[in-house]
């Protein structure tokens, strides 16, 4: 019984590190998909700030 109860330990325990390594990768991923999106939106941002610029900077120049 001793062999296979430290046979089955041995499973529980791969078995548990491999659930760890998921999450960890799952966890990875996320991170990584939240960071491109902010980067996304931090670029919108910024192309909708110069448009904003270049359309009053144009209508400034009508002015004058």
């Amino acid at each position: 019984m001793g062999v296979i109860d430290d046979a089955k330990d041995a499973a529980q325990a791969t078995g548990k590190k491999v659930g760890e390594w998921v999450d960890d990768t799952k966890e990875r991923v996320s991170d990584k998909a939240e960071e491109a999106k902010a980067e996304a939106d931090v670029k919108k941002a910024e192309s909708e700030r110069d448009s904003v610029k270049a359309k009053n900077e144009y209508k400034e120049n009508l002015r004058d």
